[in-house]
């Protein structure tokens, strides 16, 4: 019956997605060739639509399909008309479908931080690239010191998409350890944490450089899982156990408006402010 729910809901999620990438396929076509920015704000407005009622149909059947079981902690004061830095721990595909019943349309349309090869996902990659989501490459430092141009074109996409965030209100989404936590992971990273990877800060730290006077504020979510190995399939087939997770809003500090991540000085601090949060997660995550 459980692997019966699960292709169920792996049905009702392609259907929805074909009903909307339908209209979402056409509009990025004329998107690609409508010239001026001005004419392509008001179309990027009606895909944001588009992802938006698909995002909420996926909420409603999963609502009463699935019947998930979330504990959901979300803070006062968010509000659509508001720039928003959403940082999360990372633990399964499910984790998306979470803060999305969390916080759709509780906050603009979010944009994650994507993989490079989720780009070739059939209609969900074309409308994340349609949407202007930054891919990036997932390198080490090593690769990056070995190939800085490639290292550049993340520094770019991360910059094009700030200078784009600042035309309208938006969320943008990452997941600083950069990959789904496992205790293997944790173990080969030498990772410092019983519950978390470590995090990648030179992302926000762009983000908060570029885009910092403009955000209302970071939202640091926690997500904790009853089931120490969740996975998206379990959640498909309403078998997922308890998902747990805190939000609250934090500050951007003023001094990483003033400075360059760049600055040895200032990388220093942000890493040391980065990794107190991380800590504080995971004694929260422990308890």
């Amino acid at each position: 019956m459980p692997t019966l729910k699960g292709l169920v809901s792996l049905l009702l999620l392609t259907l929805n997605t074909l009903f909307w990438g339908v209209p979402l396929i056409l509009l990025t076509l004329v998107k690609l060739v409508t010239p001026g920015r001005a004419m392509q704000r008001r179309l990027l407005q009606g895909l944001n639509a588009l992802a938006l009622n698909w995002i909420g149909v996926n909420l409603w059947w999963m609502r009463r399909w699935l019947k998930p079981r979330f504990a959901l902690e979300i803070p006062e004061g968010l509000g659509r008309d508001q720039w928003w830095l959403v940082i999360s721990n990372h633990r399964s595909w499910t984790d998306i479908f979470v803060l999305f019943f969390a916080l759709h349309r509780r906050i603009p349309m979010p944009r994650f931080f994507l993989k490079r090869q989720l780009i070739w996902i059939p209609i969900v990659g074309l409308a994340w690239w349609a949407l202007e989501y930054p891919f990036m490459r997932r390198m080490s430092a090593e690769e990056r010191a070995r190939h800085p141009h490639l290292a550049r074109r993340d520094h770019e996409a991360t910059e094009r998409m700030c200078r784009r965030a600042r035309e309208t209100p938006i969320a943008i989404f990452n997941f600083l350890e950069g990959t789904r936590f496992t205790p293997a992971k944790r173990d080969a990273q030498g990772a410092p944490y019983r519950n978390l990877l470590r995090p990648r800060a030179g992302g926000i730290a762009q983000v908060l450089s570029l885009l910092g006077d403009r955000l209302e504020g970071i939202l640091d979510v926690t997500l904790s899982y009853d089931n120490p190995d969740p996975t998206f399939w379990d959640f498909l087939c309403g078998q997922e156990q308890r998902v747990v997770m805190k939000a609250r809003i934090l500050p951007v500090p003023a001094w990483m408006l003033e400075g360059d991540y760049d600055d040895p000085d200032y990388k220093e601090r942000f890493h040391s402010w980065l990794n107190a949060l991380w800590q504080e997660k995971d004694e929260s995550l422990s308890r």
